[in-house]
């Protein structure tokens, strides 16, 4: 309900400016941004808080980011406060004090000044080509400590009152490997954020800053309001559920996420006690990327018409051990986080079907995998960073779509064009594997697979995957996805079948091929339409031998039809095989 004081057409024009607002932001980025992994895979996040630090609209961009803004923004009230002026402009990376989430996100944060007041903060965030440290990409999943990892930017003036502080520029610029990318992408952060600050003048200069005030804080109430009637309406209860991330690169391994989620009325909270100590690896969520996760993993339940603001935040409470990989403590390394922060949605996700099944989908590839190649070509430095995604796992309601990515990351991958005119790789494969997907009353999605040759004379690969020691689960009986592989130069004398996470050397010539994990299955494979079924083998995702033996359907080959009789025989007396492939 709103106040009695609030204008409800009024309210809406308001909403829809700032919803408005924060899209022109992450327009600004795409059409402004110099590397790839921004303007076309569009990793990267734009979000508009009020004068307290509260989000009151969300860019379409990657939800674990957007839930860490509040803590980013937080970290620019505390150390500058009254002392931030009309032009000044805020970056900061650091996960340690600045309310970073990892070395590659730095955020823009620039203070909206209207009349002399600071009335809103402008947020971009984007997940930089190279910040430096012991790999070309910074995504290193062997890292023991922050401190291989990169450039750590505290809480730092980037413009003083409309000037730009160079030493900051310098700074970057000598310890990146691709500078004009990085320097690049950060202008146009700088410039997005300045499509926020116009945006809110749009609305100051024609509501009034008092309105306008009043009209952010009810809509974060009318968010609270909304969220609280979703909840209510959960059954209450303790969900428990157990995730896994492979870690076949460190001792420790295989990380264990443990969650314990409790709905009591109209608050939800989610317990992470007994998951595993923070890792020496890059692999450790901290705080801020694990509260967004969990937040994400609540707001897939709820009606979409809910406005992203910080208003059904309030009402999620996120408990996470110190020194644990969900909440780790200097100087734990995070380069790779972003693989925690998939598998806490996921195991979050997992626990949530109990309570609501109808609503949750099978599990996906775990979220995409980063291949990461770079070193020095002729040219100079180089880094090629892409991301592979996805392939959701199936809904209660239909098959998992394939080619989506994973729904914490509203990523893309970088075209094959452009990658090999902007780096030295050719891309000699990109396509779905057949039979791959969990089979189901609903089908998982297919499995990507895609090859990279380095064409330059040497170079480092870094590999960010997961999901095959534990591949993606089915749900009301549908079967697992296919396990992920990396294979380096297949099919020769040279093969190697390379660990989920891990560098490894490559010369001229070196293949990677990269074959992601498939979606689980939803129900049970016998409950599957037939024509489904037939449907699948036309469009080549399934072939004759795989239907009749995991799903009980006989295709005759020749006339491309189901042989509906030789069908009921063998759904009636069989015994299907489960989905799955190995990595070999």
């Amino acid at each position: 309900m709103l106040p009695r004081d609030i204008d409800p057409i009024t309210f809406e024009v308001i909403r829809n400016g700032l919803d408005t607002l924060v899209d022109e932001m992450a327009l600004t980025v795409m059409r402004t941004a110099h590397s790839g992994v921004v303007k076309d895979a569009m990793d990267y996040s734009t979000a508009f808080c009020d004068r307290n630090g509260q989000v009151v609209a969300q860019g379409l961009t990657i939800v674990c980011h957007l839930g860490s803004f509040p803590d980013a923004v937080a970290s620019v009230i505390h150390k500058y406060g009254g002392a931030m002026a009309e032009g000044d402009v805020f970056i900061l990376n650091d996960p340690y004090g600045s309310g970073g989430i990892h070395l590659p996100d730095i955020y823009v944060i620039q203070p909206v000044f209207v009349d002399g007041q600071p009335e809103g903060f402008a947020g971009v965030v984007a997940h930089h080509t190279d910040v430096g440290g012991i790999v070309p990409g910074s995504n290193s999943t062997d890292s023991t400590e922050i401190y291989q990892e990169g450039l750590r930017i505290p809480t730092l003036r980037l413009y003083d009152r409309g000037e730009p502080v160079e030493a900051v520029f310098e700074l970057l610029r000598a310890n990146v490997r691709v500078p004009d990318k990085v320097l690049g992408d950060l202008r146009a952060q700088i410039a997005a954020a300045r499509t926020g600050e116009r945006g809110l003048m749009r609305l100051t200069d024609r509501y009034g800053v008092s309105a306008v005030r009043r009209h952010m804080d009810a809509l974060i109430d009318h968010s609270e309001h909304l969220a609280r009637e979703e909840i209510e309406a959960l059954p209450d209860g303790v969900y428990r559920a157990t995730g896994h991330i492979d870690a076949d690169n460190v001792a420790d391994g295989p990380l264990v996420l443990q969650v314990a989620v409790s709905i009591e009325g109209d608050r939800v909270t989610a317990d992470f006690t007994g998951s595993s100590p923070q890792m020496k690896a890059g692999i450790n969520s901290p705080i801020p990327f694990t509260k967004a996760a969990v937040y994400g993993s609540l707001r897939l339940l709820m009606d979409p018409g809910i406005p992203n603001s910080a208003g059904y935040t309030r009402l999620i409470d996120v408990r996470a051990p110190l020194a644990s990989v969900v909440n780790p403590v200097l100087p734990a390394a995070c380069g790779a986080r972003g693989i925690t922060g998939f598998r806490i949605m996921d195991t979050a996700l997992a626990a949530l079907a109990q309570a609501v099944p109808g609503k949750v989908p099978a599990d996906g590839e775990g979220g995409n995998t980063i291949i990461s190649i770079g070193g020095h070509a002729d040219t100079g430095a180089f880094a090629y960073v892409d991301l592979f995604a996805g392939a959701r796992g199936a809904r209660p309601t239909g098959d998992g779509p394939d080619g989506v990515a994973h729904p914490a990351a509203n990523i893309s991958n970088t075209p094959v064009e452009i990658a090999e005119v902007e780096t030295p790789v050719r891309i000699e494969e990109y396509a779905l594997l057949p039979d791959s997907g969990g089979a189901g009353k609903y089908r998982g999605a297919l499995s990507e697979v895609r090859s990279v040759r380095c064409l330059a004379s040497e170079a480092l690969l870094q590999l960010r995957s997961d999901k095959r020691r534990y591949p993606p689960f089915g749900l009301q009986g549908g079967s697992p996805g296919a396990p992920s592989c990396n294979i380096l130069n297949p099919n020769t004398d040279r093969e190697a079948i390379l660990t989920t996470m891990g560098t490894a050397p490559m010369k001229r010539g070196d293949l990677i091929r990269h074959e992601l994990a498939s979606g689980g299955g939803w129900g049970s494979p016998l409950e599957r339409d037939p024509k489904a079924v037939l449907a699948d083998y036309l469009d080549e995702k399934v072939t004759a031998e795989h239907a009749r033996e995991v799903y009980g359907v006989v295709i005759d080959e020749e006339s491309q039809a189901v042989d509906v009789k030789a069908t009921e025989l063998l759904r009636q007396d069989t015994a299907l095989s489960s989905v799955g492939r190995p990595c070999e």
